[in-house]
């Protein structure tokens, strides 16, 4: 059975969108160290090569892997696939509460919002904060 590798974006400015997506998750931020850089430099990558990726890997392998890969061209249009982010339980018992919260520090790291979704699909209720990251990219807060 196959597994998931990476989650890959192509970004503007990787290792930025790359310490956004850390923020999102609590993940450290991800540099390549002298050792690896030296080691990469000698097998004829560019600095500028080391410039154009960036990556945001949780340190205990547990959450997703988002590696940042320097665009071609800029986004233009909607995102065909996207993140749903889960909002962690502020304590208060209150979704709401814990997803007006979370917004509010996504926006402080560079986050905006798109809108806030509100409904019923069917039987089912649905309560979402639609979001964009520092570049562009759609995503959803749950």
């Amino acid at each position: 059975m196959a597994t998931l590798g990476n989650i890959t974006f192509y970004a503007d400015d990787p290792p930025a969108l790359a310490r956004f997506w850390s923020d999102v998750f609590g993940y450290p931020y991800a540099e390549f160290d002298d050792e690896l850089r030296a080691h990469l430099l000698a097998r004829g990558l560019q600095p500028e090569d080391l410039t154009s990726r960036g990556l945001a890997e949780d340190p205990e392998g547990r959450g997703p892997r988002l590696f940042f890969h320097h665009a071609d061209g800029p986004k233009q249009g909607r995102n065909r696939v996207h993140l749903d982010v889960t909002a962690p339980d502020d304590g208060t018992g209150d979704r709401r509460s814990a997803l007006r919260a979370e917004s509010d520090r996504l926006v402080a790291a560079g986050a905006s919002v798109v809108r806030i979704v509100d409904q019923t699909w069917g039987p089912w209720p649905e309560l979402y904060v639609q979001m964009r990251d520092p570049e562009g990219n759609e995503f959803c807060l749950q």
